[in-house]
C-alpha cells in the first residue's frame, strides 16, 4: 500500500516533535525521570573552607534551579585529586570542581598567584580579579578546555614541619616539604633551600605521620580541618602565598548546559563569593587559637628575608611566561 504525501509529512512532524520532547526531558523533572545531577568535586575535608563554601553554593544553586537540575557536592577527594578532577571536567564525566594551585600546571598564566607575597589583602585580590583574572586568566583556562565560573579562596599559606621553627628561608634547608602540583611552588621552595615534592592532599597526613615528608604548607583552614597539627611540631606563620580557589567547569560540557541552568550556577557562584571572603576572614582568627591549643609551637617569620629571597622567582616568571612581567607589574600597581 502506497503512503500519501500528506501521511508522510504528518509522520515526519510527529517524529520531529517526539525527538524534541525526548531532548527536553533530560532537563525537565517528572515523575518518570530523575533530576539531572550536577557533580561538584573538591579535596576539602569536613569543616574546611572548601566544604563550607561548596555547600553554601549548592544550597543557593539548587534553590534557583528549582528541580531542573541538582548540584551534589563530593568532598574529601571522593572523585579524585585536583589533577584527576580537572581531567574529568575535560572529559565531561564531572561538572564542577574547585582547584587552586594546580591551575598553574594547566595554564602558565595562573602562576601569577604562585608569586610570593603578591596579594596584600582581599581588597587587593578583588582588584586583581577584575583587572587580570577575567581578561587574561579566564581565556587562558578556556584555551585548555576549562571554563572559569567564579573566583573563591583557598587562603594565605603557612608552613608546618617536624624539624625546626622556620624564621628565615635558610631554616628550610634540607626539609622534605610536600607541595601541591604547581611548578612555581616547587621552584620557590627550591630557591629557599627546601626539598619540595608535589603530592596529593589526600596522602599528606599519612606522609607527615610516617616521616615520608617533614613538612608542608597550607592555609590554616586546611591545616585544621585535616588535623595536620596532630602530626607536626612547628607552625611558622609565613603567609608566603595567597591562593585563590577557582570554581571550574569543563568548557565543552558547560556550553551544552541550558542557558537558564548556567545562569543559575553563575549567579549563585557570585553570591557565594561574599560568603567565601567573610568566612575565610573569620576562620583565620578562630583556627589559629584552636591550633595553638593543640600544643604545636607557633612563630612569626622574617617576611623581609623571604621577600628578598623571592626575587629570582619573579624574574624567572617574567621571562618564561608570556605576559608574565606585565601581569606582575599590574598586580603590584593595584595594591597602591
Amino acid at each position: 500500500m502506497k503512503t500519501s504525501h500528506k501521511q508522510s509529512v504528518s509522520f515526519t512532524r510527529r517524529a520531529t516533535l517526539a525527538a524534541c520532547a525526548l531532548a527536553a526531558s533530560a532537563w525537565l523533572p517528572s515523575v518518570h525521570a530523575q533530576t539531572t545531577e550536577i557533580k561538584f568535586g573538591h579535596v576539602g575535608e569536613p569543616g574546611s573552607l572548601f566544604q563550607m563554601v561548596s555547600d553554601d553554593f549548592a544550597k543557593r544553586a539548587n534553590a534557583k534551579l528549582a528541580g531542573k537540575a541538582k548540584v551534589v557536592v563530593y568532598g574529601s577527594s571522593q572523585l579524585g585529586g585536583d589533577k584527576e578532577m580537572l581531567q574529568k571536567l575535560k572529559l565531561g564525566t564531572l561538572d564542577l570542581s574547585l582547584p587552586s594551585t594546580v591551575m598553574s600546571s594547566e595554564a602558565a598564566e595562573f602562576g601569577l598567584f604562585e608569586m610570593p607575597y603578591l596579594v596584600k589583602d582581599r581588597k587587593h585580590m578583588a582588584a586583581i580579579e577584575k583587572e587580570i583574572v577575567w581578561p587574561k586568566l579566564a581565556p587562558a583556562a578556556k584555551a585548555k578546555g576549562l571554563q572559569l565560573v567564579s573566583v573563591w579562596e583557598n587562603g594565605y599559606r603557612h608552613l608546618t614541619n617536624n624539624v625546626r621553627p622556620i624564621d628565615k628561608p635558610a631554616d628550610l634547608g634540607g626539609i622534605k616539604l610536600r607541595t601541591p602540583k604547581g611548578e612555581w611552588r616547587v621552584r620557590m621552595f627550591k630557591a629557599y633551600g627546601a626539598n619540595p615534592s608535589p603530592m596529593k592532599f589526600s596522602e599528606l597526613f599519612t606522609a607527615l605521620q610516617t616521616g615520608v615528608m617533614d613538612g608542608q604548607e597550607n592555609p590554616l583552614t586546611q591545616i585544621y580541618s585535616s588535623k595536620l597539627y596532630e602530626v607536626q611540631k612547628y607552625l611558622s606563620l609565613s603567609g608566603h602565598v595567597y591562593s585563590p580557589a577557582y570554581l571550574v567547569a569543563g568548557a565543552k560540557k558547560w556550553e551544552k548546559l541550558p542557558a537558564d541552568v548556567r545562569s543559575a550556577l553563575e549567579s549563585s557562584a557570585r553570591e557565594t563569593q561574599a560568603f567565601v571572603y567573610e568566612t575565610a576572614a573569620r576562620l583565620e582568627g578562630e583556627l589559629l587559637g584552636k591550633i595553638k591549643a593543640s600544643g604545636i609551637k607557633v612563630n612569626e617569620v622574617d617576611k623581609a628575608a623571604f621577600i628578598a629571597a623571592s626575587k629570582s622567582i619573579y624574574e624567572t616568571f617574567g621571562k618564561e611566561v608570556k605576559g608574565g612581567q606585565e601581569m606582575v607589574d599590574r598586580a603590584m600597581a593595584l595594591a597602591r
